[in-house]
């Protein structure tokens, strides 16, 4: 669990002991004396949860709840009260607390309402950065279409995160305690994404010493995420067809059949229908799996997003790196807000973690925000690479499509051709051909 459930109590035994009591349960704990120490906490880490004393000195349990309902009205909070205030805790309640417990309580009851509490507010957690009309439209649609158990196809750009919304409609659904499985399925060998799809017995294959579950037995349950399906081989998008329609799947060198109960997702960062015109995703299975569809728009297209998806990477950055939270100027802001992002959220987490490296104090500052991309250079940068441009030679990345696009253009568009004669895999040319799209690069037998 990577945010904290925060404990405040002025007495430093009770809240050593709610603090033991939640350590042995395997939540990460903080501690704060009053509610101001609490505030401060807040900033320096994430908090998933918040099991505050009502009475305190200084600034007290109440004070402190208008405070954290100001700032983050999502963040959970859990009040501990004696006898004589229960009806101040009732008040609270009214003010935005979540639940309260009166003292002295068991460990029982403390476990059952921080898991109840800091579940839904994990879950929320969870959730793609939905600030933008865009992707709170896209957010909306995945939490009405997790209540039914129909196939999804998730669409967008790479690094947009469609695995993310589909970890979102699995945490939403009835079936958010089974188990969530994804599988890349342009990362694997062709030879090897059936038997890891449908498992295998003892002896099918050469070195299949023991007899192996696939990813579709072991999300039995649960979902099951298709990532970047379009990518798969077409023989064996005829066998994954069957097994979708037959909801049962046979393990390579087995005899008998093993019924499923899974959810299946797909993603792509193709236009599956283009797939289909061009003869490598099969019709039928589209179909099958596009039963609800949903897009993820790029980053650029969603900019109101921004400034929420840096505070959440901070947050995890800080988690990973066992630190206090950074902070962002606002001239750093405002240079990511002029990038184009055309690797998305995942080239913003990489921005943002060469400026941590960079940073030498807690704030992050405009020159630590470093661009790959030569469309958001400081300015002055551009005039000078043009004045480089005849002496500097071509790209390797430029040299390597020109030559998959020259050799494309010998085979009059034949993959399968091309393949052969530059010495790589079909799959390996997807890939490629996938860069070359991403980059604005024309691909020779494209459809316009």
């Amino acid at each position: 669990m990577s945010a904290a459930v925060l404990v405040v109590d002025d007495d430093p035994g009770m809240r050593q002991a709610v603090a033991d009591s939640l350590d042995v349960a395997g939540f990460l704990t903080a501690q704060a004396r009053n509610g101001r120490d609490a505030l401060r906490v807040i900033d320096e880490q994430p908090i998933g949860l918040i099991v505050t004393d009502v009475q305190m000195p200084d600034l007290d349990g109440q004070a402190l709840l208008e405070r954290i309902r100001a700032r983050a009205p999502e963040l959970p909070v859990l009040l501990m009260t004696g006898h004589a205030t229960v009806n101040g805790a009732v008040r609270a309640m009214r003010s935005g607390a979540m639940d309260y417990l009166t003292k002295p309580f068991g460990t029982d009851a403390l476990l059952e309402r921080v898991n109840r509490y800091y579940r839904d507010n994990a879950r929320s957690e969870n959730a793609p950065v939905a600030v933008d009309p865009l992707s709170v439209n896209v957010v909306e649609l995945a939490r009405r279409v997790a209540d039914s158990d129909v196939t999804v196809m998730i669409t967008g750009e790479s690094g947009t995160g469609k695995e993310v919304l589909a970890r979102h409609i699995h945490a939403c659904s009835n079936r958010a305690d089974g188990p969530f499985v994804a599988i890349n399925c342009a990362a694997i060998p062709e030879q090897m994404l059936e038997a890891i799809l449908f498992g295998y017995e003892k002896g099918a294959y050469t070195g299949a010493q023991r007899t192996t579950p696939g990813k579709f037995e072991l999300a039995d349950g649960g979902t099951l995420l298709l990532d970047e399906i379009t990518e798969m081989d077409l023989g064996l998008q005829a066998k994954l067809l069957r097994v979708l329609q037959e909801r049962e799947v046979e393990r390579l060198g087995g005899r008998t059949t093993i019924s499923l109960d899974v959810r299946v997702l797909a993603t792509t960062n193709r236009d599956p229908m283009e797939q289909v015109a061009a003869g490598t995703f099969r019709e039928d299975l589209y179909y099958r799996l596009n039963v609800f569809s949903l897009h993820m728009p790029a980053l650029r297209d969603r900019t109101a997003d921004l400034p929420e998806l840096v505070s959440c990477l901070l947050d995890r950055a800080a988690v990973r790196a066992s630190r206090p939270r950074s902070r962002i100027s606002e001239a750093a802001m405002e240079r990511m807000g002029s990038h184009s992002w055309p690797g998305n959220v995942r080239e913003l987490d990489n921005v943002l973690q060469r400026a941590l490296v960079l940073c030498t104090g807690d704030i992050i500052e405009a020159e630590h925000v470093l661009f790959e991309s030569p469309r958001s250079e400081p300015p002055g940068s551009a005039a000078k690479r043009e004045e480089d441009a005849s002496t500097e030679g071509p790209n390797l990345k430029s040299l390597e499509f020109e030559a998959i696009a020259s050799t494309l253009r010998e085979v009059v568009g034949c993959r399968r051709a091309a393949a052969d004669k530059l010495g790589i895999s079909e799959r390996t040319l997807r890939y490629k051909l996938a860069r070359m799209r991403d980059a604005g690069f024309a691909v020779p037998g494209d459809r316009v």
